[in-house]
């Protein structure tokens, strides 16, 4: 489905100064901007500040012809380096290993976010996501400068595959003494850090190393008093006396953060930090009284590839982990606090809808297959945008999911113990599966159902969200907290495409990425809301989303939205981009996006489109698009409808946590897990690979394309291992990055 020039400009209220939806037509469920609406500028790349890049595939903006394309696609070769326009160049704020504190630079850097404290000086918070098991233990020793017993430890647990619930074992077992020395390197190795930062004589900014630098880790707090806090009803079941679960004896104290991925700043100067992918390291299903399944649950497993739940020798709870985590940058003593009225999910990304005399609304993803997407709503309302007393309007409210409606309208469901059961059905979803609140509260935990005649029995022995949860109405409300995912799912909230980036825009407005239509063992997103530009489901390629609230207003129960970009081939209405990430918008209002294609997809090949005779899928086809990029989407002006290469990364890499200075001089990027495939790259190893291409009208062709094995960057020597770094590009003459 492709938008006229016309429509693109109703649709973005051009003319207006801010992008407003018109509140007198009726929205539409889709209307996507598609590579064919090329913006009617005879030369729509001179009003650009930057000369785009030439990605793997051929994109509609080089307006070149079909034959043009197959010789100018007929070979490509990718570099292992960030790759700029010319004019630009980047520089390295710091890497995994380099010191922070008292502890070190962690792995996996992701979200960013400069507190600029006085001109041309901040403070950088950084989030460390996870370890690429791998790469990681083949590097560690010669990055950190220490061993570790990964061979040992694998050769004694060989014989049960890997996994060991090590927590059951004795203190004076040496193995269980060398399971928790690996697993609180991998701990330190993620969570949180903030360093001091200042741009120098030459524009470049580097690290000042003052006495706010320091690290929330996996392990903050278990062998000092750096412990974190919480606040809300999750709080009643940290510290509710008899619980059905496990119990860590700590009560409201918690050990640290980790799997941190995106994140969100407030208006007024504190950081949030995405808990995402926990269930990797603790249990994540709970039982019906909201407390931890036992640390067994999800063992230590160690092999050639993986070393994860790392929770499990030190008797994480996992119900303390997957929430949203604040800090304030300026206080050193600030260790974070855990609200749990945001929810407890795989939280991707946050974003704040603050105007003064409104409700705060906090928005927030699930970045599973199937998963939601939510707003936290405060009971008081904001006086001052900028006082840091804002933070005490998490601690009391109400969540609520999403429901999309294929009209686009929406509404937002409370998550609490009147919400109706209403269950999504599995043939509502990609994939025919959803996963519910096991319905043995005794057992707890979840199940998965793939028939509809079985939520129709889940809805007859269960009436209400009170149904399904245990313990006083605090509790019970701490315990819907702590599951949310699957009492939302219980609930009717609308499963989505994975939703990972949120970004609020001045007048209100909020995008959201939707990366991937695919489902999986998760589940999957509805197949009346999230369909390709020519109407298939099952789309890999994903979307960006744009949601207002009715009357602009935050305590709205209601919204309309659109999608207005999807990513794909041009030929079959896609941008030329795949699995789209974080946002970034510039001051100039247009949207700066990341790419977020699973290392295992990137350039793998693809020498024909077809399998026995039926055409691949499109989460088959993500090879071609090359390694994760960065793109420019104007949305004004001649160039607008259209998405521009920015930077290309290294190799297996995601470029993240995109942030721009105030001055939008600099744009700093998270680096993370180059080599995480294919480990150090020996000797500058490559190998040619083919892709099946299709020119801009739909002409298929061959590429040969050399792709690097492995990495070697930063450092980009030869057999040098890759670290995850923070980088700053800028202008080599010093002049803003965007437009204007």
């Amino acid at each position: 489905m492709s938008m006229k020039k016309r429509d693109f400009l109703l649709f973005l209220g051009v003319g207006t100064g801010t992008i407003l939806f018109n509140q007198s037509q009726p929205i539409r469920k889709i209307s996507l901007i598609s590579s064919s609406a090329v913006a009617q500028s005879p030369n729509p790349l001179d009003k650009l500040s930057f000369n785009p890049l030439k990605i793997a595939i051929p994109l509609n903006v080089e307006n070149l012809s079909d034959e043009q394309q197959k010789t100018e696609y007929k070979t490509y070769e990718l570099v292992d380096d960030v790759i700029l326009p010319e004019g630009f160049t980047y520089d390295v704020i710091g890497m995994w290993g380099d010191p922070i504190g008292e502890s070190r630079f962690g792995y996996n850097n992701d979200y960013l976010s400069l507190i600029e404290t006085s001109p041309n000086q901040g403070l950088l918070t950084i989030n460390f996501e996870y370890i690429s098991g791998k790469t990681w233990m083949d590097t560690y020793e010669k990055v950190i400068g220490k061993s570790l017993p990964f061979t040992e430890v694998r050769a004694k647990i060989k014989d049960k595959n890997g996994t060991i619930n090590a927590f059951a074992l004795s203190d004076n077992e040496p193995l269980k003494e060398q399971i928790k020395l690996i697993s609180q390197e991998g701990l330190i190795d993620q969570g949180m850090g903030v360093i001091s930062i200042a741009k120098n004589s030459q524009g470049k900014w580097e690290r000042t190393y003052s006495n706010v630098d320091r690290r929330i880790t996996g392990i903050s707090g278990l062998e000092d008093d750096n412990y974190l806090k919480a606040t809300g009803p999750g709080v009643a079941v940290f510290e509710k006396a008899k619980k059905l679960g496990y119990e860590d004896n700590l009560g409201n104290k918690i050990i640290g953060t980790f799997q941190n991925c995106a994140g969100g700043t407030t208006p007024w100067g504190t950081v949030l930090s995405a808990e995402e992918n926990i269930q990797y390291q603790v249990p994540e299903p709970v039982m019906a009284d909201g407390s931890s399944l036992d640390p067994s649950q999800t063992p230590f497993v160690i092999n050639n590839k993986l070393v994860d739940g790392r929770g499990n020798v030190f008797g994480l709870a996992g119900n303390k982990y997957g929430w949203m985590v604040e800090i304030d940058p300026t206080n050193p003593s600030d260790y974070g606090t855990k609200h749990t009225w945001l929810g407890r999910y795989r939280h991707e990304a946050v974003a704040f809808r603050a105007f003064k005399g409104q409700k705060l609304a906090v928005y927030s993803g699930c970045d599973r297959r199937g998963g939601h997407l939510y707003k936290f709503l405060s009971d008081q309302i904001i006086t001052n945008t900028k006082d840091k007393k804002n933070s005490r309007l998490m601690k009391q409210g109400m969540l609520y999911g999403a429901v999309f409606k294929p009209d686009g309208t929406g509404q937002w469901i409370p998550l609490n113990t009147d919400t109706t059961i209403n269950p999504v059905l599995p043939s509502q979803v990609q994939g025919n599966l959803v996963t519910l609140p096991n319905p043995n509260r005794t057992e707890g935990g979840m199940i998965k159902v793939t028939e509809d005649k079985d939520i129709i029995a889940f809805k007859k022995q269960f009436k209400t969200l009170n149904d399904l949860y245990l313990g006083n109405s605090q509790e019970k409300q701490g315990a819907i907290l702590i599951d949310a995912h699957f009492a939302a799912n219980a609930a009717g909230i609308t499963c989505t495409a994975r939703p990972e980036d949120t970004e609020i825009t001045p007048d209100g407005t909020l995008y959201v990425t939707f990366t991937s239509g695919s489902p999986g063992g998760d589940g999957g997103p509805d197949t009346e809301i999230f369909r390709s530009p020519n109407g298939e489901t099952d789309y890999e390629f994903g979307w960006i989303l744009r949601l207002q609230e009715d009357n602009n207003d935050s305590s709205s129960m209601t919204f309309r939205w659109e999608l207005f970009v999807a990513g794909g081939e041009p030929a079959e209405g896609g941008l030329g981009f795949s699995n789209p990430d974080n946002l970034e918008f510039d001051n100039n209002g247009n949207l700066w996006m990341v790419t977020d294609m699973s290392t295992s997809s990137q350039n793998r090949e693809i020498s024909s489109r077809t399998k026995d005779g039926q055409p691949i899928s499109t989460k088959d086809r993500v090879g071609l698009f090359g390694n994760n990029a960065v793109w420019y989407l104007p949305l004004s002006g001649v160039s607008q409808g259209n998405a521009y290469p920015f930077a290309i990364g290294p190799m297996e890499v995601e470029m993240t946590g995109p942030w721009f200075t105030q001055d939008q001089k600099t744009l700093f990027f998270s680096v993370q897990h180059p080599g995480e495939r294919n480990g150090t790259r020996v000797d500058l190893a490559s190998e040619v690979r083919q892709f099946a291409l299709l020119t801009t009208s739909g002409q298929e062709f061959i590429q040969e394309r050399t792709v690097p094995l492995g990495s070697n960057w930063p450092s980009k020597q030869p057999n040098d291992p890759p670290r995850p770094a923070v980088i700053a590009i800028r202008r080599i003459d010093h002049g803003t990055i965007p437009n204007g």
